[in-house]
């Protein structure tokens, strides 16, 4: 669809969506009769200027109030079909149900996913993690095999046997975290498998920023031969939000005909420009059942600057982020007046060819905020030497002294889901 067209859609799903929300779900209807804000939309814009944001701590506060679900599903109980869980590693996690006429749409979304990284009927892919209760796990497995794919999967196998699984039943793509893809590539060294010639030609990645980073990409690919790293995001809250441009790599498009999506200042909640950074803010436009107004994701992103009559390479339309997900709100830590986000360090680290697994410590020292970096030597890198290298690139990135401490291989934890590399102390 053209910009316009997709305006078009919107604004109709807008409308459907608002006037079905009242007087069912008691969450909306109560926050926006509080806010004074009439349920009709006069346009996007008009949507934009008068109805409020959500934050999720509201989300939090009211599933505390009125245990286990909360107040914000439009239907009766009976209605639902699904529970799915966030990970709850940024505050209390949040319990989210669909009906059966929701989660269809979120699985149409996800197989734009797939699409975009080019799965076919026929298709092989490994699910390298083990199923729990989110929702990605559950939509991404779903959805490749609507589309046709064979879906096998990867749960309760040591990484040595997800690797020997995916090379003897001749898996083209494989489903993870960018952390475990890297993982899956060391361990395949240390058990003298060799990935030259894997039939992997696709790694679709999510749970962290990490397949959006030209050095992550770059050591994936390499680690992988034959294969291109294709980045998602998405959230519990909200379903599958977003798929990698095909022809731009590192550049993700929003599903704008299931998302209304705005780009905000994080700080006063003002209109970003094209071309500027500022915070993700969803209105989830076909989850009717479990909806979500004017969302403060807390993720931080940027849009292409271009025309609305000039598609992107791909030819779609569809919002373009470039760099996909730049970090979070709430993940800056500001270190002798820098700015410093965890997918700059992330960079760094991974352009580092001698660079392994590696650790993040903030540290308050009389008032002020030190980075400290635990790091190991990568397969084929040597510890002499490690220190000094990355001193350089912080100094070149970011104009920063960081303490570095080089450790045995090993040492650090593996993740199979999010990696939590960063600690305050």
């Amino acid at each position: 669809m053209s910009s316009a067209e997709l305006a078009e859609t919107q604004l109709e799903q807008l409308r459907s969506l608002v006037a079905e929300l009242f007087p069912g779900n008691r969450f909306y209807s109560s926050k926006l009769a509080a806010a004074g804000v009439t349920f009709d939309v006069g346009g996007l814009a008009d949507y934009s200027k008068r109805f409020p944001f959500t934050h999720k701590s509201e989300l939090v506060a009211d599933q505390m109030a009125e245990p286990p679900y909360g107040t914000n599903l439009t239907y009766p109980l009976t209605s639902y079909t699904r529970c799915h869980q966030t990970s709850g590693t940024r505050g209390s996690p949040l319990r989210w149900l669909d009906t059966e006429e929701s989660w269809a749409g979120l699985v149409e979304s996800w197989i734009e996913v797939w699409r975009a990284a080019g799965l076919q009927p026929g298709d092989r892919v490994f699910f390298a993690f083990s199923f729990g209760p989110f929702i990605g796990f559950w939509l991404a497995f779903e959805s490749a095999a609507k589309l046709g794919g064979l879906c096998l999967p990867g749960g309760g196998l040591s990484s040595a046997a997800r690797l020997r699984s995916i090379l003897e039943q001749g898996a083209t793509h494989l489903c993870c975290t960018p952390t475990y893809a890297i993982r899956l590539a060391e361990v395949a060294s240390e058990e003298g498998i060799s990935l030259q010639g894997s039939p992997v030609r696709g790694l679709i990645v999510a749970g962290e920023p990490g397949g959006s980073i030209p050095a992550v990409r770059t050591r994936l690919e390499t680690m992988w031969p034959g294969a291109r790293v294709f980045d998602h995001h998405g959230m519990t809250e909200t379903g599958p939000v977003s798929y990698e441009c095909p022809a731009r790599p590192g550049v993700l498009h929003v599903i704008e005909r299931s998302y209304f999506a705005e780009i905000v200042d994080p700080a006063s909640g003002a209109a970003r420009r094209s071309g500027e950074t500022g915070e993700l803010v969803l209105t989830t436009l076909g989850r009717t059942a479990s909806p979500l107004l004017r969302y403060r994701t807390g993720d931080l992103v940027c849009s292409s600057e271009a025309s609305p009559d000039a598609p992107c390479a791909c030819g779609r339309f569809e919002l373009a982020l470039e760099g996909g997900i730049l970090g979070r709100t709430d993940d800056m830590v500001v270190i002798r007046g820098v700015n410093v986000y965890p997918s700059a360090v992330d960079e760094i680290v991974r352009s580092c060819p001698a660079a392994g697994e590696y650790l993040v410590e903030v540290r308050e020292a009389r008032g002020l905020a030190e980075l400290n970096l635990k790091v190991e030597p990568s397969e084929s890198g040597e510890s002499s030497g490690l220190v000094r290298e990355l001193e350089r690139r912080f100094e070149t990135a970011l104009a920063l002294r960081v303490n570095i401490e080089v450790l045995a291989r090993g040492t650090l934890p593996r993740y199979e889901m999010k990696a939590r590399r960063w600690v305050r102390k």
